[in-house]
């Protein structure tokens, strides 16, 4: 079988309730539920959480909340490898064997079903151990530039300083949004950020991280102007 498995714990600190905030009129934990849903990849749609009313919540929406994350595990320090290793145990200690997962998180707003979908085909097709959205950053970052104690300006890479932005290698980052990956690679605490992953690229519109108030006020222009173009639902 293959699972879903949404991390949603209630501690966070810089967005008090972050998980089910409300986004553009909906708990925003809602919008991956619904993405997970809708693939139609999964036997369950399971959100991992260690608190009550994201429980309630997740319920709401149609995810399954059936078991309570540990506190071990719901910390600032607590790694998504771990979470969804800890997910895959509980779920195979009551009888059930999995064969894929993919973490999709709670913040994910911009998240399609059918890249879900596409993501899944991509992993299997690559006979990979994960798959995970990325996509480019907006500028070169071998333009890059720091601020050093003087106040002044120095160059990261001042090698690079004469080259052409076009002749630039184009460099990726995490879209943070989902992981597949195989059962096993997850249990085995296999690294995700290695040769065994193959990348599902983004476009960059679709990609911004929820980490400030900041984030998530141009989270929500975006997501309504994306929705104006009939990118988004």
């Amino acid at each position: 079988m293959n699972i879903c498995v949404i991390p949603a714990r209630g501690g966070s600190k810089r967005i008090q309730k972050k998980n089910i905030q409300n986004f553009n009129g909906k708990p925003i934990i809602s919008y991956s539920i619904r993405a997970a849903l809708e693939s139609k990849c999964f036997d369950q749609v399971i959100v991992s959480t260690d608190d009550s009313e994201i429980t309630e919540v997740a319920k709401k929406y149609g995810a399954e909340v059936p078991f309570i994350r540990p506190s071990k595990l719901s910390n600032d320090y607590a790694d998504t490898v771990s979470v969804i290793k800890h997910a895959i145990e509980w779920i195979e200690k009551n009888g059930k064997s999995i064969e894929k997962v993919c973490c999709l998180y709670a913040t994910a707003p911009f998240i399609k079903a059918q890249v879900i979908t596409k993501a899944l085909q991509q992993l299997q097709d690559s006979n990979a151990d994960y798959c995970f959205s990325v996509t480019n950053f907006a500028s070169p970052v071998q333009r890059s530039i720091r601020i050093n104690k003087k106040t002044r300006v120095e160059m990261v890479y001042p090698e690079q300083f004469g080259s052409r932005s076009q002749d630039l290698e184009k460099i990726y980052h995490d879209a943070g949004q989902f992981y597949w990956g195989k059962s096993q690679a997850f249990k085995s605490g296999t690294s995700l950020f290695s040769e065994v992953a193959t990348p599902y690229i983004l476009p960059r519109y679709l990609v911004q991280d929820i980490d400030t108030k900041d984030d998530w006020v141009r989270a929500e222009v975006m997501y309504r102007a994306l929705q104006e173009t009939n990118v988004l639902p």
